[in-house]
């Protein structure tokens, strides 16, 4: 996920944000394509499978118990159906339906994409997963020892920006700066590494904007450019781009989106105080709105955007094959390992992906305002994509998270919720982003 601060203007206010599905108009409820290479869904609205009778009250319920204001939830199941639903509403105290087209920040999956990328280079001869990555980029704390892998793994010991008390404050004080990947790397450099490369898993954004870096110098494209020419395009995702960093923008059509708390207050923990959680549950405490704010600083750790048709078809690719050749995809897959080596039931992480439980591969994403969730399970062929416009539920659980744990015993059985982020697992040194139980929130992404 990502962490950077959420940006809050915290306002008062006696109105309480119910959220609740939306009516099943073309726009809200549709089946999406099962065809792996399509983003879209479908004009028609037949009828729902079995299965969504049992989703829908439970997603509407889990959003007014956390009041996340909207979300969008598609599912595809083989031999069961496909399903796309949009609850509740756009901006909060207003009638503004969310539709299944919306777009949103998509924060941490962009991790996926960076890492994907990456891996097609390693294809090509034009680097090693071994490579450290001071070969390529000078004034790396340890750049001699980091590998090209330990970066994308979450293993190489630097210090995330996004924890730097500095920079949340900045994000606070001016949401529309525009960051440049190097002021990111300035102040990660600026504090002691916080590890022996390799030793451990920390979630870490630095990692990902030095990938982004090598990305640009290999392929002399911007990392726009290259994620749209080697993913969107060839995957036919007209939804989704990693805006430049100047950009502000989300598409239409998109939500607002909504915080709790000060990028500064939610460096140790996205939980609210004790003493403001009933107030934010009955709507007295109003969640800040974040949709304007510059997602720069975020870049290739957590900038893009997209739509959950999208990510759909993104995530199937992701984890099924058809972005790198079968040796490759093994590798990325056989890298997963456990976050929390004491546990083997913890969630794992790898080359730039994650596992959910022992069935769900892909990865979430927290950024300000937003987040979302793409898992599918190669045997199973499940496919489920979720969106939300509220970052974090008052007690610090990613809001898209928290959905899914809702709707996991439907597909799984009792007992069947996803392990905690790996993002957000507790770390010292690391500020995890958005989805676990521990609700210590993880850098950018």
């Amino acid at each position: 996920m990502i962490r950077a601060g959420k940006l809050m203007g915290t306002s008062l206010v006696a109105v309480c944000v119910i959220a609740t599905a939306c009516s099943t108009s073309d726009s809200n409820s549709q089946s999406p394509s099962p065809s792996a290479g399509s983003s879209t869904v479908t004009s028609s609205t037949p009828a729902p499978p079995e299965f969504a009778a049992a989703l829908a009250p439970l997603i509407e319920k889990t959003m007014a118990d956390n009041v996340i204001p909207g979300s969008v939830v598609m599912v595809s199941w083989p031999g069961h159906g496909d399903w796309a639903q949009a609850f509740g509403t756009r901006t909060i105290g207003a009638n503004e339906p969310m539709t299944v087209d919306d777009h949103f920040r998509v924060g941490s999956n962009t991790k996926t994409m960076t890492s994907t990328v990456i891996l097609q280079l390693v294809q090509e001869g034009k680097l090693a997963l071994d490579d450290p990555i001071g070969k390529y980029i000078p004034g790396v704390p340890n750049g001699d020892r980091i590998t090209v892998a330990q970066l994308s793994e979450m293993r190489s010991g630097l210090y995330s920006y996004t924890l730097d008390p500095g920079f949340n404050a900045t994000l606070d004080a001016d949401p529309g700066k525009v960051w440049r990947p190097q002021e990111l790397l300035d102040i990660a450099f600026s504090h002691e590494v916080q590890f022996e490369p390799g030793a451990r898993f920390d979630y870490c954004n630095t990692n990902i904007v030095l990938l982004g870096l090598l990305i640009e110098q290999l392929t002399g494209k911007t990392a726009s450019a290259a994620f749209s020419e080697r993913i969107f395009e060839p995957l036919g995702l007209k939804n989704t781009s990693l805006p430049l960093p100047p950009d502000a923008a989300i598409p239409d059509p998109h939500p607002n989106g909504y915080s709790f708390g000060t990028n500064v207050s939610t460096i140790n923990t996205y939980e609210l105080p004790a003493a403001e959680q009933p107030l934010a549950l009955n709507g007295t405490l109003k969640p800040n709105n974040e949709t304007d704010a510059n997602p720069s600083w975020a870049w290739t750790a957590g900038g893009a955007i997209s739509t959950m048709g999208d990510l759909m078809t993104y995530v199937r690719a992701l984890v099924g094959g058809g972005l790198l050749d079968p040796q490759m995809q093994q590798i990325r897959l056989s890298s997963i390992t456990p976050t929390d080596p004491g546990n083997p039931a913890a969630a794992g992480y790898g080359l730039g992906i994650a596992r959910f439980g022992p069935e769900l591969t892909g990865h979430d994403g927290q950024i300000p305002g937003f987040m979302t969730f793409m898992g599918h399970d190669p045997s199973s062929g499940l496919t489920i994509t979720i969106g939300t416009n509220l970052a974090t539920v008052p007690t610090g659980e990613g809001s898209a998270l928290t959905i899914l744990k809702a709707i996991m015993p439907v597909f799984y059985g009792a007992g069947s919720a996803p392990g905690a982020d790996p993002a957000a697992a507790p770390s010292s040194a690391d500020a995890p982003t958005s989805t676990t139980a521990s609700a210590t929130p993880t850098p950018a992404g």
